[in-house]
């Protein structure tokens, strides 16, 4: 094995255990291993030279990270370590399991791995079939105590810190849950009610845990036969009394005291002058008052909660606190020295006052014996002062004494709370004791505790040992005994005489002994003695002893007190003196007395057991030595007594492992891991494990697993023969392995060599996979280049042909251009030339003829300059004159320009004015245009006054031309003048500078003119930028407004669509509630009349004879089961109006105990309404002797008679009258919200008063019958005169019988008194059996109810008209409002009026919206009160229409005189009706629906034919208008469907009929209830066959709770057998063979993925849908319903599925996930074919098919994880984190992944907002609908079958 690449374990200093691989192979002889460390270090290990020992080998990674350690191949103390912290650092796994042990791992941190939830799915599951966990541990003692009959024990241990009292208290919360109590008084809340209280005055803050249980207890939880809790009781040890008085650094005392401190101000504890913590000396010392994270005085609120709850009044509550406050006032008492021997209390000290206070003690007492102490002697007794050291002393160990009594007084009121009423059958013990300790000092508390730990080992090695021999022998391998270490002689120097508690216990009697002297006797007596006790060597006050664990030396310092315990006498008896407090003397009354001054009483530990301890031997003077018992010899009984129910349970062991000592989360510490590996026993079990064959397969599971190392010729048909032929040849050495009856036994290392051996094997097939892939691979790409060179060569060769072409076609081309090239190039040549010499003679002979032009043209230019020289001096003058004229107009028009240029820039300055005007901008803008247009025009006038002046300046240049030319003529003169010439010159010159000043002058105004016009133009550019910008602000304001108006609406539209999404999931939150409490309350039904049931069995005592049963008692007891059902069906929608709706409606205690009374309340209505019954009966008898008595008074009665049948007419006219009044009213009346013709209130009002119409023309009729009934018999009255009392009597009798109502008894008994009454005239006597005056007076309280409806609807309409007076008051007030405000938004800017605008037609739209509501609310309540109204009078008329049927005696009947008549025969047209007599009812409901059997009846018959049976009987019941035959049958049938379905409720084709039919009839009495909503499917025909007198609407209601309580019925039936199959099929069979291996498990076997004969697979879920499916369509369910059941199975599916595969690590594998994808695949294609994929199912799987794909993609990148986080929306984050946390590689060619990539998923998940739950609530039941789905089946054409023995009903 240890070969090149071989990967081994070597020790380190820091990480305890290093990963190193071999370098090269090793070979015997060999003094050095070459290795290389992980992180690529070379290293030369030294093997032992003595032991030769090599290092432990390391498993390969495919067993890392199991569930069970034993299924390790190598098991040693690196792969524990290591299979541990991949686990609990990866994985985030905080249980693992070491064969029996359950090793638990502190994770400091809060794990949502606890919750019901994950109770109910390790509920009945088998222990190795789920990861490891408490709860697995729970269930396994639960099962084994029902399975065997035995009691279970759960030892939980481990150092402070470790968790074990949070794990304990998980278990206790497991076996409440899951059990329940046999009682209601919740027993289970009271057990897991003992853990506040215990932990507040047992745990404290240290500095290895801030809850630390500072002492042991074991609880005994009680079961009945039921295996339900009865009871729980607790013992405890060794309580920890020093904290009460001292806590070292960071540590803190019991939490109760910091409760109270936090608690102070508290009005109740204002007596007790407590203060904060840091003010007590027993609360400071520690430095450490608070402790992070909890809050004090919350705490104490849930203490005083347990202490209520567990029957602890307030009284001794505040007697409890008084004592701890008196504990802590106690602690600061301090003394003064008066020399070295003696000290006092100063006078009056306070904290003493208070605490004399609090006790009721004499001050002056208690601070005596505090400073005293008295000894005895034989025969006197002295006090003695003692020294201020010893009375502190004292204090601090009065201090102890009175905690520790009232820790013991507490414990016995809460095992009274817990005590069983009844008989226990067996018990769980959960045992939460100290771990091993070590610490740098050690003293009598640690002894103690390492001595329990030494004991509990031992047991533990034993019952081990034990296992391991059964499983051996069950196997028939041959047992060799293994050695494994013993740690007894460590207790015999413990606990064996002249051990180390007997030394001291004999140096505690010696007078004078001490802690050194006793450390010398151990010397003398075990040093070199014992090899398990030493002496240090620097000490002579220690000693060592070598522990199972580690060696330890304690301290013997403080042992001898420790162990005596002392407390004076004489303070006790102090406390004891107190007559105010009663709970204090409660605390000492059992001590014994204490006879020796110097004596300890003992410490009051609760003893182990209620039985007390013998002594051996009776003695006269035993007791004073039995009340000397010292701590450790206590102890050590306790111990024993602990051992013996230990052994005599079945133990289940949890080890607590603390990872480190700074409370960090999820961080692993190796050393300090394996320090308490070493000293819990684990490691133990696995060198037990390891001596033997660890590693165990069944046949079955090893041939699955190796069966790629057999060949085909090696496969048998016998599995066993199979292995072991094919292990004889891969295992030379048979010492190795050994073949059991159902399993292979392999030595350690075994397992990893097969599994390299198949390694290697499915290597070297891949390797040959590789090969021949990639060759095939290789071969396709040489094909491919091959054809793709062929390819291109073709396509070069034919480029390169085209090519050559291309170039004989170019050279022949260029060959012709050249050719034409040559010859143009010549032609142009030559034509230049040409062009040349025509062009040179054409310009010489041009510049001569230049020349002689010019010349030509300077002599004609010489005779015109003399011509304007002579004429501008002949027009100088005029010009002078000219110049100072035009001068003066230039200066007076710059004047005036100045001045409209100035007003323009002023103007143009003002433009910033027209920036804030927006109205009328456009017209200002338009009259600068026009400025502008005048300006410019005003400018083209100045060019034509310009033009002009040019014009005058030529005609005068033409005049002084004129005069040059007259000049010329006196050329003569002008010689001679030469002056004068010289002065004209002169002049010339002048005239022309002024010419050029004017034009400079002109060009100036041209340019004023032209900037002026630039400015002008500059101005309207900015005006016209402005008014753009003004626009496209306009615009942008209006895009604005109209984007803010659209992301309004589609806000809005989005926000209705979410509230609608939000109502709907409300809607079916509050169904989901309804529902709940239905089936809450049919369980609470079902167990009302279980315990009826039981009470008439008790009651009922058989007595001989005949036995006479009430007729009417079984109408009377489903009459008011109908009641009930409807009183709780009206109650259930109003509380759930007023209740808030809740995600899951469970229900709650109230709710339960409001349910109870209301049961109790019927039933005592029940009671009243018999006995007043009774009371009836008794009454109408003697009414009935009364009767006989009376003398007959015919004739006055006929008289009387005539009277009343006139009066009784005109009240007849009267009531019709009013009626058609009324009538005439509603429909003249104009109210549209009520009384509109097309209203429905007006309708509904209108048809029950057409009917009331037509039933006063039947009593008309009526009244005219009875008159010529009156007419014939005058002459029969004297012979009947004997008979008509007691006729009518009799039928009053039967009346009374008849009625079930309260208001009809009470009608019949006011009826009675009026009969009763002697008068002279007797008004009911109209006729023979009073049924005229009953009719009388039905019609006339008919009217008085129509007076009171008419005077209500006259009231109601003057309410309306005032309404609508205020209506259109409001209107005008609206209206004005609206033109005000419209008047407003004109004057405001366009953006603020849109916005107004928008305001306001909100603002509308609401008033609108809640004035539409209020009248919709008015409206609802209007009908209903009509309705309500109008059902009451109809009532009535029916009531009194049955009375005047039932009232018709026989003799009227026998004596109407009879002709015959020809009666013709004519064909039965059938009515749809089915007729059956009254006293066939129960004979109906019995063969109908009580022994009908629904198989036959779904094959052979139409689908829901006892619906349509029983609708046509209520269908002529109708027609009969019998009230009471319609609710008769009707509750009958409702309570025989109850009946048959508590009867076969388990049995799915019962439940399923039921629910057909049930939803059937529900239809049908929808179909034809006359509703228009209903009918509009219906035939005509079908619409003749509506009901026509009683609106059922009631009784619908009933029935649609009756189908919710059965389908939710059809759902637990479906699920109980769905169950048993989901995980078998879905995910432990293999539906696709060879995908997944099984890899090797451990101790706890896992049921095998293999499908054996028993084993459920997936197509045994298709065979169960399929026959769920046919049921349910022969049955003829409605296929919405059929739809909403196959969602339901689905979900149960999916749930059940998904929440094994997050709670079974070994399920989470690449090949397990395409499994479960194959298998959803199937169920998939299963939907298909039954058309089903839109019922919504599929979707219900979408967790689980993500969870699948899940374990199959890529898991490494950033875009994986990316990829994964979008796919799977329907997983939570916990669950898409413990599903990556879970994934295990079942081959070496997966990988594992990677702890960054998850942290990278929950860093991405982050902010998505999921429930944190980790599993699926596979118990929602999704609420149900029953969609109306009325049937085409006409009611006549059904045929009743002779076989459902219905003979006696009749067709109509």
């Amino acid at each position: 094995m240890y070969v090149k690449y071989a990967r081994v374990w070597i020790p380190d200093p820091e990480e305890v255990w290093k990963s190193a691989e071999l370098l090269k192979d090793y070979k015997p002889g060999d003094k050095v291993l070459q290795l290389r460390l992980e992180e690529g270090k070379d290293l030369e290990y030294c093997l032992d030279p003595k032991t030769k020992e090599l290092p432990p080998l390391r498993n390969p990674d495919i067993l890392v990270g199991e569930n069970d350690l034993t299924a390790l191949s190598y098991l040693h103390e690196p792969a524990v370590l290591h299979n541990l912290k991949v686990r609990f650092i990866d994985s985030k796994l905080i249980y693992t399991y070491c064969g029996i042990v359950l090793v638990a791992i502190n994770p400091y941190e809060q794990l949502p791995i606890y919750g019901e939830d994950i109770i109910n799915a390790y509920s009945g599951q088998n222990m190795g079939d789920m990861d490891p966990h408490i709860f697995a541990v729970a269930e396994e003692a639960y099962k084994q105590m029902a399975r065997d009959e035995r009691n279970q024990s759960i030892i939980v241990s481990g150092e402070s810190g470790a968790g074990k009292t949070v794990s304990a208290k998980y278990a206790m919360r497991y076996f409440a849950t899951v059990s329940g109590s046999a009682s209601e008084a919740n027993v289970e809340e009271k057990v897991l009610a003992s853990n506040p209280i215990m932990e507040s005055i047992g745990n404290a803050k240290t500095t290895r845990n801030d809850n630390s249980s500072r002492f042991g207890k074991y609880i005994e939880i009680g079961f009945d036969k039921r295996y339900r809790i009865i009871g729980a009781n607790m013992r405890t040890y060794l309580l920890e009394k020093s904290r009460v008085v001292f806590q070292a650094e960071e540590e803190r005392n019991y939490h109760i005291f910091y409760q109270l401190c936090a608690s102070a101000a508290l009005p109740e504890f204002k007596t007790l002058r407590l203060g904060n913590a840091n003010y007590f000396h027993y609360t400071k010392q520690g430095g450490s008052p608070v402790i992070d994270g909890v809050d004090d005085a919350k705490e104490m609120v849930n203490t005083r909660q347990a202490c209520t709850l567990l029957g602890i009044s307030d009284s001794y509550q505040m007697g409890i606190f008084r004592i701890l406050a008196g504990i802590l006032h106690l602690g600061n008492v301090e003394f003064a020295s008066r020399d070295s021997d003696s000290c006092t209390v100063p006078p009056k000290h306070e904290p003493l006052t208070i605490f004399c206070d609090l006790m009721g003690v004499e001050y002056e007492e208690m601070a005596h014996w505090l400073c005293h102490r008295k000894l005895a002697t034989a025969t006197e007794t002295y006090i003695k002062p003692i020294s201020k050291l010893h009375a502190i002393n004292a204090r601090d160990a009065l201090a102890k004494h009175i905690y520790a009594n009232l820790f013991n007084w507490i414990v016995d009121h809460v095992n009274k709370a817990l005590h069983a009423t009844v008989k226990q059958h067996s018990f769980i013990g959960v045992l939460d004791i100290y771990g091993f300790e070590t610490f740098e000092i050690n003293s009598f508390e640690q002894f103690c505790i390492n001595y329990a730990n030494e004991k509990l080992q031992q047991q533990f090695n034993m019952h081990v040992f034990k296992l391991e021999q059964e499983e051996y022998m069950k196997e028939q391998i041959p047992w060799t005994l293994i050695d494994f270490y013993d740690n007894q002689p460590c207790i015999n120097l413990i606990e064996a005489k002249m051990g180390v508690l007997d030394l001291l216990d004999e140096e505690c009697k010696m007078p004078k002994g001490s802690d050194d002297s006793w450390a010398q006797k151990l010397y003398n007596t075990h040093l070199n003695k014992c090899a398990l006790f030493e002496k240090p060597r620097m000490s002579n006050k220690a000693f060592i002893i070598k522990h199972f664990a580690d060696k330890v030396e304690y301290q013997c310092e403080g042992f001898l007190e420790k162990n005596k315990d002392t407390v004076y006498e004489e303070q006790i008896k102090v406390l004891k003196s107190s007559k105010k407090f009663k709970l204090l003397l409660e605390l000492f009354q059992d001590e014994e007395k204490v006879l020796s001054p110097t004596s300890a009483t003992p410490s009051g530990r609760v003893p182990l057991s209620r039985t007390p301890i013998k002594p051996a031997k009776a003695r006269p003077g035993q007791a004073s030595k039995e009340h000397k018992k010292t701590v450790g010899h206590q102890f050590r009984n306790s111990l024993h007594l602990l051992m013996e129910t230990l052994n005599a349970t079945t133990p289940h062991y949890v080890r607590c492992i603390k990872p480190n000592d700074f409370k960090f989360p999820f961080t692993f510490d190796e050393k300090r891991a394996v320090q308490q590996l070493r000293a819990c026993g684990v490691l133990e079990t696995i060198r037990i494990s390891a001596a033997g064959f660890p590693s165990r397969w069944t046949y079955q599971e090893f041939f699955s697993r190796y069966r790629v190392l057999m060949k085909q010729k090696d496969v048998l048909g016998d599995r066993k023969q199979t292995c072991k032929n094919v292990l004889e040849k891969l295992i030379q050495d048979k010492d190795k392995y050994q073949f059991g009856k159902t399993k292979i036994f392999f030595r350690a290392g075994q397992v990893a060599y097969l599994e390299k051996i198949r390694a290697d094997k499915l290597r070297a097939a891949c390797i040959r996979i590789q090969k021949t892939i990639r060759g095939w691979l290789m071969r396709k790409k040489y094909m491919r280049m091959r054809k793709a060179a062929i390819t291109i060569q073709r396509h070069v060769r034919g480029y390169q042909a085209r090519c050559y072409a291309t170039f004989l076609r170019r050279t022949r081309a260029a060959t012709t251009i050249q050719k034409f090239q040559r010859m143009y190039v010549v032609r142009k040549r030559y034509q230049r030339m040409r062009e040349a010499t025509i062009a040179l003679q054409a310009l010489l002979r041009g510049y001569m003829v230049r020349n002689k032009y010019q010349m030509m043209l300077r002599e004609h230019k010489c005779v015109v300059l003399q011509k304007h020289v002579r004429g501008w001096l002949a027009r100088r003058r005029y010009r002078r004159t000219l110049r100072a004229v035009v001068y003066l107009q230039c200066c007076y028009r710059r004047m005036m320009a100045k001045r409209e240029l100035k007003k323009l820039k002023i103007e143009a300055r003002s433009v910033e004015r027209y920036k804030k005007l927006h109205i009328g901008l456009e017209n200002k803008i338009m009259q600068l245009q026009r400025k502008i247009d005048e300006q410019n025009k005003e400018y083209k006038s100045l060019l034509e006054k310009m033009s002009s002046l040019e014009l005058t300046y030529s005609t005068e240049t033409e005049k002084l031309r004129s005069d040059v030319e007259r000049l010329r003529t006196s050329e003569e003169e002008a010689r001679s003048a030469t002056s004068r010439v010289l002065s004209l010159q002169e002049e010339i010159a002048k005239l022309r500078r002024e010419l050029q000043h004017t034009q400079a002058e002109k060009r100036s105004i041209e340019e004023r003119a032209d900037k002026y016009k630039h400015e002008t133009e500059q101005l309207v550019s900015e005006l016209k930028e402005q008014n753009s910008l003004l626009k496209t602000e306009k615009e942008e304001l209006n895009r604005r407004i109209h984007d803010q108006a659209k992301e309004i609406t589609e806000s809005m539209e989005k926000k209705l669509v979410e509230e609608t999404k939000q109502l709907e999931l409300d809607l079916n939150d509050e169904r989901l509630r309804y529902q709940n409490l239905l089936n809450e309350f049919s369980r609470l039904e079902e167990r009302y009349d279980d315990l009826k049931d039981e009470m008439n069995l008790m009651v009922s005592i058989p007595k001989p004879g005949h036995k006479r049963t009430d007729s009417t008692h079984s109408s009377n007891e489903s009459e008011y089961t109908f009641s009930s059902e409807i009183t709780e069906a009206e109650d259930l929608p109003l509380r759930m109006e007023q209740e808030p709706s809740e995600k899951k409606a469970a229900l709650d205690m109230s709710l339960f105990l409001k349910l109870q009374k209301r049961v109790s309340e019927l039933e005592q209505e029940k009671q009243s309404l018999q006995d007043e019954l009774d009371r009836k009966e008794e009454q109408a008898l003697r009414a009935k002797a009364k009767e006989e008595e009376r003398p007959p008074i015919r004739g006055a009665e006929l008289e009387y008679e005539s009277l009343k049948r006139q009066e009784l007419e005109s009240e007849n006219k009267k009531l019709k009258n009013e009626l058609n009044e009324l009538q005439k009213a509603l429909t003249e009346t104009r109210a549209p919200e009520v009384t509109a013709p097309g209203a429905p209130a007006y309708r509904v009002l209108l048809d029950q008063l057409t009917s009331v119409s037509e039933e006063l023309e039947v009593r008309k009729e009526e009244v005219l019958i009875l008159r010529s009934q009156l007419v014939s018999q005058k002459e029969a009255i004297q012979p009947k005169e004997d008979k008509h009392t007691m006729t009518d009597a009799t039928i009053l009798l039967e009346d009374v019988q008849k009625m079930k109502d309260k208001g009809e008894i009470a009608q019949a008994y006011i009826g009675l008194k009026e009969t009763n009454r002697q008068s002279p005239q007797d008004y009911h006597m109209l006729n023979e059996d009073g049924e005229l005056w009953l009719a009388y007076e039905g019609l006339k309280q008919a009217n008085r109810l129509l007076e009171s409806q008419l005077q209500s609807q006259k009231k109601s309409h003057e309410n309306e008209l005032e309404s609508l007076r205020g209506e259109i008051q409001s209107l005008k007030e609206e209206n004005n409002r609206q033109q005000q405000l419209l008047a407003q938004n004109l004057q405001l800017p366009p953006e603020a009026r849109i916005e107004a605008s928008l305001q306001h037609e909100i603002t509308r739209l609401t008033n609108e919206n809640l004035d539409l509501m209020e009248q919709l609310e008015k409206q609802d309540k209007t009908v209903r009160k009509l309705k309500k109204q109008l059902k009451v009078f109809a009532k009535k008329i029916g009531e009194l229409e049955v009375g005047q049927m039932e009232n018709i005696s026989p003799g009227q009947i026998i004596d109407e005189p009879i002709r015959p008549v020809n009666i013709p025969r004519k064909e039965k047209d059938f009515q749809g009706m089915l007729e059956y007599k009254k006293e066939d009812e129960q004979k109906l409901v019995k063969n109908l629906i009580l022994e009908l059997k629904p198989r036959g009846v779904a094959v052979n018959l139409i689908p829901g034919l006892p619906a349509y049976i029983l609708f046509m009987c209520v269908r002529h019941a109708d027609y009969l208008n019998d009230d009471q035959k319609v609710r008769s049958l009707l509750t009958s049938t409702i309570n025989g469907i109850k009946k048959v379905l508590k009867k076969r409720g388990d049995d799915f084709e019962t439940v399923s009929f039921w629910l057909s039919n049930t939803c059937r009839f529900l239809h049908c009495l929808k179909q034809y209830s006359g509703e228009e909503g209903f009918m509009k499917h219906n035939t005509p025909r079908q619409n003749e066959h509506c009901l026509t007198n009683f609106d059922l609407a009631e009784y619908r209601q009933v029935l649609s709770d009756l189908a919710i309580q059965i389908y939710q019925q059809l759902v637990r039936v479906l699920e109980n057998i769905l169950q048993p199959m989901i995980v078998s099929g879905m995910l432990e069979h293999e539906t696709i063979q060879g995908v997944s291996g099984v890899k090797p498990t451990g101790l706890r076997k896992r049921t095998s993925s293999i499908a054996d004969e028993g084993t459920y697979t997936l197509d045994s879920i298709i065979r169960q849908l399929n026959s769920f499916h046919s049921v349910m369509c022969q049955h003829g369910m409605d296929p919405e319903l059929i739809k909403q059941v196959v969602k339901q199975m689905f979900y149960i599916i999916g749930a059940i599925t998904l929440n094994n595969l997050l709670l079974r690590k070994d399920m989470c594998s690449w090949s397990k996930g395409m499994q479960i994808r194959y298998n959803v695949s199937q169920l998939e294609e299963w939907l298909r074919d039954k058309n089903l994929m839109n019922s919504g199912a599929k979707e219900t799987l979408e967790p689980l098919i993500q969870a699948a794909q899940l374990l199959q993609v890529k898991k490494k990148t950033d875009e994986d994880a990316e990829a994964i986080c979008s796919m799977c929306n329907a997983l939570t984050t916990a669950q898409i984190v413990k599903v990556l946390n879970l994934y295990t590689p079942v081959n070496e060619f997966e990988e594992r992944v990677l702890v960054s990539f998850i942290r990278t998923i929950q860093v991405r998940l982050r902010d998505r907002k999921d429930s944190p739950q980790l599993l699926m609530d596979a118990k929602h039941i999704f609420p149900v609908t029953f969609p109306f789905n009325p049937s085409s089946l006409a009611l006549e054409t059904i045929q009743i079958p002779a076989s459902l023995g219905l003979g006696f009903i009749s067709r109509v």
